[in-house]
């Protein structure tokens, strides 16, 4: 059915009203519902499908409701995607972070003392504070201080050195 701009105009007027509740009832968006309709309109500018005048509406509503469907499935795909996407990166992630966990034993292991290795592990691990940690260890808080600088000092060195 060929439309003239005038009809075509009526045609819009009459039926978008109807349209954009069903589409916006189904899309639950405004723009989503604004953009199913348009592009059913342009589809019959375009397209111009065979359709009788009495049976036009009824050709409009299902056309709109097959518009939102199509969307619809378009953003849950999206949305499954963008999941994996999150999970990819998650289990990277933490690969990556689990690279750098080791790596950074390794360089503790290798390259601290002892006692060094003692003074990181209570005030890092058991959360101790300086003065809690010389009590432990029976040195002061200062001999603590320069056992926390020199080994993160140590640690940078290494980690930056690979």
């Amino acid at each position: 059915m060929d439309y003239s701009r005038r009809e075509f105009e009526h045609l819009f007027k009459d039926n978008y009203p109807h349209m954009y509740r069903m589409a916006f009832s189904m899309v639950e968006n405004a723009d989503d519902a604004k953009d199913a309709v348009h592009q059913v309109f342009t589809h019959i500018w375009r397209g111009k499908p065979q359709v009788a005048r009495e049976s036009i509406r009824g050709y409009l509503l299902a056309a709109t409701r097959n518009q939102c469907l199509h969307l619809l499935r378009t953003r849950q795909l999206q949305r499954q995607m963008e999941d994996e996407l999150r999970q990819d990166m998650a289990l990277s992630e933490s690969g990556e972070r689990q690279e750098l966990l080791q790596q950074l034993q390794q360089v503790i292991e290798d390259n601290l003392t002892e006692q060094d290795r003692r003074v990181l592990r209570l005030h890092y691990e058991e959360d101790m504070t300086y003065s809690e940690t010389a009590k432990v260890l029976g040195i002061s808080a200062s001999a603590v201080n320069k056992h926390i600088t020199r080994s993160l000092a140590k640690i940078r060195k290494n980690l930056n050195a690979k």
